[in-house]
Formats: structure tokens, sequence, C-alpha cells
């Protein structure tokens, strides 16, 4: 190979390693930029089953990587995101440590790279200290059984109640010049005179459909005014001009009448493993469990603070959903089984 040949080749090499070099800072600039690591993800319970893997809400999780920590806590849905408020350079080693009561600590080791540890979703399975066929002291498990959720919706009903039904008449002499003096006909000719009706529904009644007519007199020389009277009112005001003869108006509307109701709901919670769950709508009020505990019936009213004697539980509203439909879990407590 001549001089002119290897020093071609020389160049090639030297392009390579230039294109490549310039490859990696961009993709380096791209992918990673030095500043907080993030780490989220969910913390469930360790089952085979996965219908088993239930959510844990208020575990702590905390991030270490030798030289600073940060703590955070899971929420009704498991869900955990804790910041490192420092650089956590590629290569370094970060130790998260989820802890709960009820359950075994749980020691996991990432570490970091060019991908920002954020994008990364990780799951923390913890085993529970008190497994299912633990018994309470005494060896006695208690049963829950024939379990219902009972709770109140409250909406709003409009009824019918009736319908009003009144008449007045307009007096006025027919064929007498106006000359100006109002009120006169829609032509400004003849002398005008008016007359109203006034309505009123009721405390808590509202007017629907108003709908007026003359039903007497001249009627062809007459003209109703509903006074822009519009549905849901409870003062309604008709009046009429006429331009001739006693005219008589007839006056209908309906009324109707609203206020709240409320119906009492049944519903049937889900069983997987030692856990129950159900969903309840927005406008739900005054929840409470019945079951039968060793065969006797109960009523347990679950109240704001989720409390049950035989289980724990948690409530998760998605923030997401229109309809803010609320999803409650209970998980039984050592000593009891469905």
């Amino acid at each position: 190979m001549g001089v002119k040949h290897r020093k071609v080749l020389l160049w090639v090499i030297v392009g390579i390693a230039v294109a490549v070099t310039v490859a990696g800072l961009l993709l380096w600039t791209h992918h990673w930029n030095p500043g907080t690591m993030t780490i989220q993800g969910a913390v469930i319970r360790s089952d085979t089953d996965t219908r088993k893997q239930l959510p844990i809400s208020d575990a702590l999780v905390t991030a270490s990587d030798g030289e600073m920590s940060a703590t955070a806590e899971s929420d009704a849905n498991g869900y955990f995101r804790v910041t490192l408020p420092h650089v956590v350079w590629p290569g370094r080693t970060v130790n998260l440590i989820f802890e709960h009561v009820e359950y075994k600590t749980l020691e996991m080791q990432l570490h970091a790279h060019l991908r920002p540890a954020g994008k990364e979703l990780y799951v923390a399975a913890l085993t529970p200290i008190f497994q299912q066929a633990d018994l309470a002291p005494g060896g006695h498990q208690s049963v829950v059984n024939n379990i219902r959720v009972r709770y109140t919706v409250n909406s709003q009903t409009e009824d019918n109640i009736g319908t009003a039904v009144r008449t007045f008449q307009v007096v006025n002499e027919g064929n007498v010049l106006c000359n100006g003096r109002a009120p006169c006909s829609p032509n400004g000719v003849w002398k005008a005179s008016t007359g109203a009706l006034p309505l009123d529904a009721g405390p808590g009644n509202e007017f629907r459909n108003v709908r007026a007519s003359c039903i007497a007199g001249p009627c062809p020389f007459t003209k109703i005014d509903l006074n822009g009277n519009a549905n849901g009112e409870r003062n309604i005001t008709v009046s009429a001009l006429d331009w001739s003869g006693t005219a008589t108006f007839l006056v209908e509307a309906e009324v109707f009448h609203t206020a709240i109701s409320s119906n009492v709901r049944e519903s049937y919670p889900v069983i997987f493993g030692p856990a129950l769950n159900f969903t309840l709508p927005p406008t739900q009020e005054g929840v409470s469990i019945e079951a039968d505990v060793d065969g006797a019936p109960m009523v347990f009213p679950l109240g704001p603070e989720l409390y049950l004697s035989w289980a724990t539980c948690t409530a998760a509203t998605n923030d997401a959903d229109k309809r803010a439909t609320t999803a409650y879990r209970c998980e039984l407590k050592p000593g009891y089984r469905f």
C-alpha cells in the first residue's frame, strides 16, 4: 500500500471517529440532561395471583445514592414519586427501600444511566408479615360473609302538581281615535287599553308551558304579550293590548314542584383474596357495610375515617373521571376471613 493510500485510510478512520464522537454527544445531550433524579412506581402486595396483588398505601419509600436521600409515601393507589435533589451521574447506584408496618421491608437497587430514571416505572411487591392463614390469638378466625354495601343517592325531582287557569278582561271602547294619546293601536289610529294578569306559583314551585289566548270579544283587534316569560319562573305576568271593544283572555300554565329526594341503594363488592372492592357514584352519602360476622348480622357505618373493626379500608377518586367515581378497597385484618 502506497503512502497516498495510507493517508487516505488514516483520514477515513479519523472521520469515522469524529462522527461517532459527535453522534455520541448528540445522543447524550438529547437523552440525558444533568439534574435532579425522579423515581416513580407502584407498591403492591406480593401474590402469585395477579388479582390479589393489591395496591399498598402509606408505604414509606426512601431513595439514597450514598450522599443524599429523599422519602415519599405511596397513595391510595400504591403510586409513589420520590426525587433526589441533586445530580445523579450515570454509573451511580441508587438504593430504594420500601417500608410498611404490615409488610416485610424490601430493598431495590437502581443504576443511573443515560435514560432518565423518571421514565421507567418501578413496581415493588411487598410480602405481608401476617399471611391470611395466620390465626388470631387463641387460634380462632371470625368469618365475614353475606356482605352488602348500602348508600344513599340524592337526586332532584320535578313533579307536575297542577295547572294554573285564569282569565282577565281588557275594557275598551272601539272606533275612538287615539289622537296621539297612548296607548294606541299598532297603527297608531285607534285608542287602546291594556290589562295584565300576574301569577305566583308559590314557594318551591315554578311555571312551565305558559300560554295565553283571547277567548271572547273582538279578538282580531287584540295583541297578547307574554313579557318574555320563560320556563322555570315562580312569578309571571301576561298582558294584552285591545284597540276595539272589551275582550276576555285565558291564561294557562303548568305548575312544577322541585325537590330533593333520597334513594337507598345496595351493591355487592367483589372479593379477591383478603380484600373486597367496590365503587360508588359521586352523589353517594352515608356509606355503610352490612355483613354477617360469625353468623350475626351487623351494620358497619364506614364514615369519613373509613373505619371497620375487621378490615382496613382505603378510597381513591379518579380525578380524570368526569363522574368522579370513588373506588373503595377493604383488606381483612388478622383474625378474619371471608
